[in-house]
């Protein structure tokens, strides 16, 4: 009976490990959580634009052509995608300015499937945010939870979602690989960000979706790939920031970001001294990290401050500048036309400048 009992005992006891595979697979993954959590509130934004045919415009009205070719089209219709995040229940999307720049249509697709029309209600080409209002936001619709992206520390889990060449839903896992990463420094001279860097992969249509963390909390929008060498790298404008733009944008007014008048590139001390040592070098350049003027614009703040091309800013404030991306964060985060203190090298003297930020024009974002 012993025996008996023995060897019922060891066959159920086979027979839970026999099943233990299957409960443990019952349960999903922390990536699959998180996703779930935020994945009802991705959009995918399909946009249609009239863009003037290339080659063509003035040319339509000379009558050789028209004799040759006839009534040409003057433009067409150009389509584009991206993908969003519902940051409002009532019908907020929150996506990339260059994913509904001069849309004259623009359509979101739900991850129901419904597909509702949309209008942009306010964009910043500058930190590259829009806002798109649902024209008629169905009940139910939810809003993705916001994280903290000042809390983000290189290593921390990112999670990207969005629409990729038209995949709808897609999801990408990777880690937070670097903060604070200027967007000048990626050539592009016309934006101001900070961005988080990930190598989660984030491809043509990813544009304007969340990434997020562990917890399924949105922690930035995707905004760009890098191709070419390097390629793999993603960046995405943090959402701390992304969030304070958008509600701004959301109540019809325009974002305002001050500016000094500079062209700026960056100065290390082994720079300075590699072409210091150039014989045929026109001037000599302080031999200090710092944010190097290039140029300075006419009528512009830097004129009236006195600042001149070949000067080294080196402090802003209370900030220690070693680079450009340094001193855009001050201005950036300055008051309009109120003093901000610069420190800066002019060949081995040391001035302190007072600057008053004006409004950026819409062409500059120096």
């Amino acid at each position: 009976m012993r025996l008996l009992q023995a060897v019922t005992s060891v066959f159920a006891a086979l027979l839970l490990l026999l099943q233990a595979p299957a409960t443990a697979h019952a349960g999903h993954g922390f990536v699959a959580k998180a996703v779930e959590r935020v994945a009802p509130s991705v959009v995918r934004i399909d946009t249609e634009r009239q863009v003037l045919s290339p080659g063509l415009g003035s040319g339509l009205d000379d009558p050789l052509l028209r004799e040759l070719f006839g009534d040409l089209p003057s433009s067409h219709r150009e389509n584009g995608q991206g993908s969003g995040v519902v940051i409002e229940a009532e019908g907020l999307v929150l996506t990339n300015a260059h994913v509904v720049d001069s849309a004259d249509r623009v359509q979101v697709s739900l991850a129901d499937g419904r597909q509702l029309d949309g209008a942009v209600v306010g964009s910043d080409p500058v930190t590259d945010l829009a806002v798109v209002r649902l024209e008629e936001a169905p009940a139910g619709l939810k809003a993705a939870p916001l994280g903290d992206s000042d809390a983000l520390e290189p290593g921390d889990w990112a999670i990207a979602l969005g629409n990729p060449y038209g995949l709808d839903s897609t999801v990408t896992l990777g880690i937070v690989s670097s903060l604070h990463r200027n967007i000048s420094s990626l050539g592009f001279t016309d934006k101001r960000l900070e961005l988080i860097q990930t190598d989660a992969a984030i491809n043509p249509g990813n544009s304007g979706g969340p990434l997020i963390n562990d917890a399924g909390e949105v922690i930035g929008l995707n905004t760009l790939v890098r191709a070419g060498p390097g390629a793999g790298l993603g960046f995405a404008i943090p959402i701390n920031l992304a969030n304070g733009v958008a509600t701004r944008l959301a109540s019809g007014n325009a974002v305002v970001h001050p500016y000094l008048g500079l062209q700026l590139v960056p100065l290390t001390v082994r720079r300075a001294r590699e072409h210091n040592a150039d014989p045929n070098a026109l001037v000599q350049l302080p031999e200090h990290d710092g944010a190097l003027v290039q140029q300075v614009l006419e009528d512009s703040p830097a004129v009236k401050a006195g600042l001149r091309r070949g000067d080294l800013v080196v402090r802003a404030g209370d900030r220690l500048v070693q680079a450009p991306g340094d001193l855009l964060a001050v201005v950036e985060g300055s008051t309009l036309n109120q003093p901000l203190n610069l420190e800066v090298l002019r060949g081995e003297n040391l001035l302190k400048l007072m600057i008053r930020p004006a409004p950026l024009p819409a062409s500059s974002a120096g």
